[in-house]
């Protein structure tokens, strides 16, 4: 028979020993969390006043808004070619003006239907790979999507020999030879698209570029070095008479218009070059080869 037992006591739990560095260390814990918050917070900081720097220091001084341009879907429709991918510069500092040197008493509705009328005639009897411009524009004003790419994009043209890289080329719809009257709205639309494309860069309207040839048939033998002004009839690259004497005239006032869009004020005129080309002639001779694929 087993004995009654008294009541069981409770045992008691034996504190646990702690180093005595131990309190020590966790009294320091909430100032090493914060001296660390504010570390991270301080470079945090330091980075995003970084990568704000670096974006202003890209972001152009002068610029102006994009005008209205109608994609070329939307005129090309089911007429399109299959074609190889489009082919792109680092940036536009210049445009070269051009004029189509078709009929000028066209309605503004028929538009459409002219463009593609240059579109099958560039890709078909000149086997080009597609529209040579970058852009054209109508005696009333509208803008119309060239060349496929993409309109903020420098996409590189077919239209003007030797000059095709870091340029965009922009066709005014008709023919403007000597006498010839040129609409206010054809060359107001010129300029709006003019100080856009330029403004991504920013290039003064009004002042020259350093572009490099990489034609010889272009007014300057392969390799040379030109300077050009940044709103550039065709003629000034190539030995033509294009953009016509009449359009041709107006180009002054198409600059001063381009430089007051972006912003820009005749003291802040900005005469600098800006090296477009190439120094090494092996690129440069790789780039005429590929031209003449093109049909640039």
């Amino acid at each position: 028979m087993r004995g009654v037992r008294g009541p069981r006591h409770a045992r008691k739990r034996r504190a646990v020993r702690i180093p005595g560095a131990v309190p020590a260390l966790l009294g320091w814990l909430p100032g090493l969390v914060a001296v660390l918050a504010l570390l991270l917070c301080a470079a945090g900081v330091e980075r995003t006043v970084t990568a704000h720097a670096r974006s202003t220091a890209r972001a152009p001084r002068h610029s102006a808004p994009a005008p209205r341009i109608v994609a070329r879907s939307v005129w090309l429709g089911s007429a399109a070619r299959r074609q190889p991918p489009p082919r792109y510069d680092d940036e536009v500092v210049a445009v070269f003006v051009h004029h189509t040197d078709t009929p000028n008493d066209y309605d503004c509705a028929d538009t459409p239907r002219i463009l593609r009328g240059l579109y099958s005639g560039q890709t078909g009897d000149r086997d080009w790979d597609d529209l040579g411009y970058n852009f054209v524009v109508d005696r009333c004003g509208t803008v119309y999507e060239g060349r496929a790419g993409g309109t903020g994009r420098p996409v590189t043209g077919a239209h003007t020999q030797g000059f095709n890289h870091r340029t965009a080329g922009i066709a005014a719809l008709g023919t403007f030879g000597e006498g010839v009257p040129v609409p206010r709205a054809l060359t107001d639309a010129i300029a709006a698209l003019a100080a856009w494309k330029l403004g991504m860069s920013d290039t003064d309207p009004r002042g020259h570029v350093r572009l490099v040839s990489s034609s010889g048939r272009s007014r300057y033998a392969a390799g040379t070095a030109a300077t050009l002004p940044a709103v550039a009839g065709h003629s000034d690259g190539y030995m033509t008479s294009c953009p016509g004497a009449a359009l041709g005239a107006r180009l002054p006032a198409v600059r001063e218009l381009a430089a007051r869009l972006q912003g820009r004020t005749p003291e802040s005129q900005e005469r600098h070059s800006a090296d477009a080309g190439l120094s090494d002639p092996g690129p440069l001779r790789s780039r005429a080869q590929a031209d003449r694929r093109w049909g640039t």
